[in-house]
């Protein structure tokens, strides 16, 4: 698999300062200007993205014209001055860092401060045309080099992805005929679901986006999206459903939720029951892709900037030193068991 083939560029990464970190001191003042940003910026942290991110399109883009057809005519074929790897880097450094503005965190962060590792930046307005270039390039990054390994413990749940607030429905036209209304936990909603299956240690294993008003349990029952999974898989009530039980059950995978008031109580053992409990270790995945990366804003002027944004805060999250997980410790009773 080409995860496997990718090299380790650790040590290259560390040149510049031996601390391999900088400080950024930002213009303080009631100027407009200022750089609204606190604390350090580790050069590893740039090196290591750009080197995955750079080994990764070189790769694509070569693989990807031994399938293109061509037309016979004679294309440009002049290198722009921001590569793709470059691009994808930008994107994944906002959404990992305190900047609310990608127009604020581009001009006078990018622009000012990182001249030295970005020295052919271009126009803003010119920057915002090249995210749809890397759009495909980064699916397939984060598919293919970013998710997690299944650990045999997972989660599954979905969050909503609010596109306007509920007063501006019918005059909104960014998503209109794509994005849906929907009802969550949380009430109404007009937007999207991002559905999550995260491992015990956080690392996503896979996501799907849908509209707001698909069923939950509709993403279990597409290969593609469980793929990755095997073992056991904690949902919420909102997953209970027999005919969707017994597709996981064929396909290797134990679906475990909590049962309803009006359905019958089930077997279930110590572990399930512990298992079951610790589900919020996803819900805290998405507090973080919210209230860090941004992946909900209603600022999108088109769908293929929800696209690109979703994605990049998706794959700044794969980059967190930190993620929310659950430490398991099993204990051997030597007792036998009869199943």
């Amino acid at each position: 698999m080409y995860r496997k083939s990718f090299p380790n560029k650790q040590s290259d990464a560390d040149h510049g300062n031996q601390d391999g970190c900088q400080l950024i001191t930002p213009k303080r003042g009631n100027s407009s200007n200022s750089l609204d940003f606190k604390g350090y910026i580790p050069y590893t942290d740039f090196t290591e993205i750009f080197c995955l991110a750079d080994d990764f399109c070189k790769y694509f883009s070569s693989e990807l014209k031994k399938y293109q057809l061509s037309d016979g005519k004679k294309h440009r074929n002049k290198p722009g001055r921001l590569s793709d790897a470059e691009v994808i880097t930008i994107l994944i450094l906002f959404h990992s860092k305190e900047f609310r503005c990608l127009k604020h965190f581009y001009t006078q962060y990018v622009c000012k401060h990182l001249t030295h590792l970005f020295p052919n930046a271009v126009s803003y307005n010119r920057f915002v045309e090249l995210q749809k270039s890397v759009l495909l390039s980064l699916t397939v990054f984060i598919r293919e080099v970013l998710l997690g390994t299944c650990t045999g413990i997972a989660y599954v749940d979905s969050t909503p992805l609010r596109v306007c607030k509920h007063q501006r429905i019918l005059i909104h036209k960014t998503f209109k005929g794509i994005a849906q209304r929907g009802k969550c936990s949380m009430g109404w909603f007009f937007g999207f679901k991002l559905h999550l299956i995260i491992n015990d240690k956080g690392e996503i294993l896979n996501f799907m986006f849908t509209p707001g008003n698909v069923d939950d349990r509709e993403p279990l029952y597409s290969e593609s999206f469980i793929e990755n999974v095997k073992g056991k898989l904690c949902g919420d009530k909102g997953y209970i459903g027999k005919q969707l039980f017994e597709f996981l059950f064929m396909n290797g995978i134990q679906l475990i939720t909590k049962v309803k008031n009006n359905m019958k109580n089930s077997l279930m053992s110590v572990s399930d029951k512990i298992m079951l409990r610790k589900r919020a270790l996803v819900e805290s995945v998405n507090d973080e892709l919210k209230n860090i990366a941004q992946i909900e804003h209603s600022r999108h002027r088109s769908f293929a900037n929800f696209i690109t944004n979703a994605l990049s805060a998706i794959a700044a999250y794969c980059f967190f030193p930190k993620k929310p997980s659950i430490s398991l410790v099993f204990v051997s009773d030597n007792q036998l068991t009869l199943f």
